[in-house]
């Protein structure tokens, strides 16, 4: 199949502004020549790169070529991680967030997180989105009840648990969960989150969903979701951004990667010849 095949195939459901450009908007995250070390194996290689508010960007590439690695830096989550140093800068908002003193704690507020697995907490439907405002100190039940409510219908979920927010988190269905866990994030308020493949765990229904929910989602939010299906990045990005070992490959609009891309190992990536 060619790459005008390939993309007929997986086009998006909905159209998008296909006029969009990386001139046109704001910047929210400026990365330049961002390295990455384990120890002394280097996983990153000079990455540099603008993402713009209120998009959807998706990171592709094979298996271990470091897309992970790269979401992980925009909220320094690898500095959980021993050994691990880096250079360059992740500008966010005008601040670099790799600077010295830089409050981590508040980072990650503003830079939300959901990973591959979904990963609720052994407590209530209520209690899981309502954690992190508890953590900021808040203890009103009625700001708590508008934050849950709000968080959940953002997240798509509440109509589905309205009457249970008392029961355990830990028996809705996975795609609920996921969805859950995506409410978790917004109820402290982010301006970006990071989707670490999200709906690879999920059935195509409870996938569909969630894809349902990114785009959504993108109208208040900036998102970089990494994903290993070629078909979700073409239906829920804006941008798409190939890594390969560790490098930066190629960084365009989704409908140019995968129509025309620049490079030709991105070329061979989207047409199945190898990763």
């Amino acid at each position: 199949m060619n790459e005008e095949g390939l993309l007929t195939s997986i086009a998006p459901a909905t159209p998008r502004d296909s006029s969009v450009s990386l001139n046109d908007g704001d910047v929210k995250i400026t990365v330049g020549g961002l390295s990455l070390w384990y120890g002394d194996e280097q996983a990153l290689f000079d990455i540099s790169l603008d993402l713009k508010a209120r998009h959807i960007s998706a990171l592709i590439g094979p298996s271990g070529c470091g897309k992970s690695t790269f979401l992980r830096t925009l909220n320094r989550m690898n500095d959980l991680v021993e050994h691990v140093r880096t250079a360059g800068k992740v500008v966010i908002d005008g601040e670099d967030i790799y600077r010295d003193g830089v409050d981590v704690v508040s980072l990650r507020r503003k830079v939300g997180m959901i990973f591959q697995k979904s990963n609720p907490f052994p407590k209530s439907v209520y209690e899981n989105v309502a954690y992190g405002q508890r953590l900021l100190g808040v203890r009103e039940r009625q700001v708590l009840d508008e934050v849950v409510e709000r968080s959940l219908r953002q997240a798509a979920l509440w109509d589905e648990v309205k009457d249970r927010l008392d029961g355990p988190a830990l028996s809705l269905s996975g795609g609920q969960m996921q969805r859950l866990c995506i409410a978790r994030a917004l109820a402290v308020e982010p301006e970006i989150l990071l989707m670490d493949e999200p709906s690879s765990a999920l059935d195509p229904i409870a996938t569909a969903k969630i894809e349902e929910l990114i785009v959504e989602l993108k109208q208040k939010y900036t998102i970089i979701i990494v994903t290993h299906n070629m078909q979700q990045a073409a239906r829920v990005s804006d941008y798409t951004a190939f890594f390969y070992l560790g490098k930066l490959v190629e960084f365009d609009e989704t409908r140019r990667i995968f129509t025309s891309p620049g490079k030709r190992q991105t070329e061979e990536y989207i047409t199945g010849r190898f990763g």
